[in-house]
Order: structure tokens, then sequence, then C-alpha cells
């Protein structure tokens, strides 16, 4: 196991710097907007934009400005400083973390509560009212956007103009530092969005794969050996069919915390994901490079995290 882990996290060093070059060498070859210009305001003079240019080393090749870049991050830590402001990138982006890890973490809790409960019931109830209603619902959980989930969910029971006010802080981010109970309500409607289509998704994943597992040669095996129901269920069951629902969660998570751009842009929310479309409207490339990097790495340490929990999980999976 230990060796597998090291592995892993030797892949997944060479993973960022493969994404970090790519991501520099995509914004070079192919640049939306000049730096220097957007910094230089409107109608710039030439000399101006070639001192911007300068200050900011953009006049040198790009393997030059990627050594400096990969220099300053892989010996100090050090993201750089944004195109537009001239603010730490590590600074801005650490600023915006916990607001985006409190909505993702909040909202895989969520998910898979939901998921996990309903899969398990449909499964084993099936074809009864309960599998049917659930199984109906999660289709149009599916398939509402979440930008479009939230902006309903807004209107109808938000403080100010909802028609029903069960969320009253939905709209108004508060950071956990400042009031943890303010944080809590403000999140309540924004984790519910993100969870719908997601929990629909893991609960019909988790139905599937536990209808099938229920009908195996070891769970008669161990329905004859006189187990209850409920542990035969628990213990051998969803402990097998969970799988798959770990491993789109250790993705799904990862991709979250890189920045969930509609549900914070709906809500209000001062993450990754509207800093991630900022930076990308003003073609600036440290704070876009620092955003994809971190992107990238709760990406790999989810999945890490994944293929670590398979050996706990499934007593069949062995890692050498």
């Amino acid at each position: 196991m230990t060796k597998y882990i090291i592995r892993r996290v030797l892949w997944g060093i060479a993973l960022l710097f493969l994404v970090s070059a790519l991501t520099f060498v995509i914004f070079y070859l192919m640049p939306s907007a000049d730096p220097a210009q957007l910094r230089a305001g409107r109608q710039p003079n030439p000399a101006l934009v070639a001192s911007i240019r300068h200050h900011l080393g953009l006049d040198k090749p790009w393997y030059v400005q990627y050594y400096r870049y990969m220099k300053g991050l892989v010996l100090h830590f050090d993201f750089g400083y944004s195109f537009t402001n001239n603010i730490s990138v590590k600074q801005q982006i650490f600023s915006r973390l916990p607001a985006t890890v409190s909505l993702a973490l909040g909202a895989a809790v969520v998910w898979l509560t939901i998921g996990i409960v309903v899969g398990t019931i449909s499964a084993i109830r099936r074809r009864s009212a309960f599998d049917r209603a659930t199984m109906g619902g999660a289709l149009v959980a599916i398939s509402a956007p979440p930008y479009w989930l939230g902006l309903l969910a807004l209107f109808l029971f938000a403080s100010d103009i909802g028609k029903i006010k069960l969320f009253p802080g939905a709209g108004s981010y508060v950071p956990l530092t400042q009031d943890p109970g303010k944080w809590f309500t403000s999140l309540i409607m924004p984790w519910l969005v993100l969870a719908a289509s997601f929990a629909a998704i893991y609960a019909r994943l988790l139905r599937a794969n536990l209808i099938e597992v229920m009908s195996e040669d070891y769970i008669r095996t161990a329905r004859a050996k006189g187990l209850s129901e409920r542990r035969v269920i628990l213990r051998h069951g969803i402990r097998a069919a969970i799988t798959p629902v770990v491993s789109a969660a250790g993705v799904d998570i990862g991709v979250l915390l890189g920045g969930v751009i509609l549900v914070e842009a709906v809500f209000n929310i001062p993450g990754i994901g509207r800093l991630v479309f900022e930076s990308i409207q003003n073609a600036d490339l440290p704070m876009i490079q620092g955003t994809v990097l971190v992107g990238a790495f709760f990406i790999v340490v989810c999945n890490l995290i994944v293929d670590v929990l398979y050996a706990f999980i499934d007593p069949r999976v062995r890692y050498t």
C-alpha cells in the first residue's frame, strides 16, 4: 500500500506539471486578449503598452516565462501576481478557497446522504410507490440545470423576493469565521441546489448496483447462515455496491472544489469559480494558471483518497 501511494503521489506531481505546461502554452499560443493592453486601458499609448509588457515579462519567449513561473512556484510556492490588479495570486486564491470548499463539501455531504439512503431504500423496495416516486423525481433533478434551479429557488424561498421564505440567508454568503450560524443558513439553499442532480445520479447508480449485488450467491449464503436482513444489506450488499459511488464521488468533489462557477454566481458566493470567470475575461494568465493548478490538485488528491478507500471498502482490492 505504501509503495502504491508513493507512486500515485509522484504521478500526481507529474500531472500537475503537465497541466501547468498545457495551460501556459494554450494561453500563449491562443491569447484572447493582450494583458498589457487591458491593463493600459482604452486607446493606450503604444509606448505604455510596450513598457507594461516589459514589466510583466510578456516580451520574453513563452518558455522563459514558464521557467520563471515554475521556478517561483516550486522554490517559494509563489503563484505570481495578477496582471490586472497586481495582487498576489496566492492571496486571492486562498482568500476565496474557504467559500468554495464550504459549498462543495457541504453539497457533497448532502448528495451522498440523500443518494445512499434513497438508492438503498429504492433497491430494497423495488417497484414500490417510494421507488417509482423517487426514481421519477431523480429524472427531473438530473434534467434541471443548477443555475436554473438556483434562480427558481431564490425566487420562491429567498428572504427579499421569495414567496415562502424558508431560507432567509440565501443569496448573502457569510464566512464561517464571522458567524457560524449565518454561514450555515446562507449555504443551505446552495447545498441543496448543487446536490440535487448529483443526489439523483448517485441514487440511481446505487440502486442499480445494489439490485445486482443482492442477487449474488454470497448474499444468499449470508441469509442461509441466519444473518439478519439488515446486516446482510449493510455489511455485504451496500459494501459491495457502493464502490462505483465512491469512485464517482472522488472525481465530482475534486471538480467542484476546482470551481463551481454557476452556483457561486447565482448565490453571490465569492469563491474560486467566480475568480476563474473573471480571470478568463481579463486574460489574467497568473490567476488562470493558479486556479487551474488548485483545481487539478484537488482532483488528484480526491482520486488518491478514493483509491486508498477501495482497499477498505472492498476486501477484494489489493495494491502492490
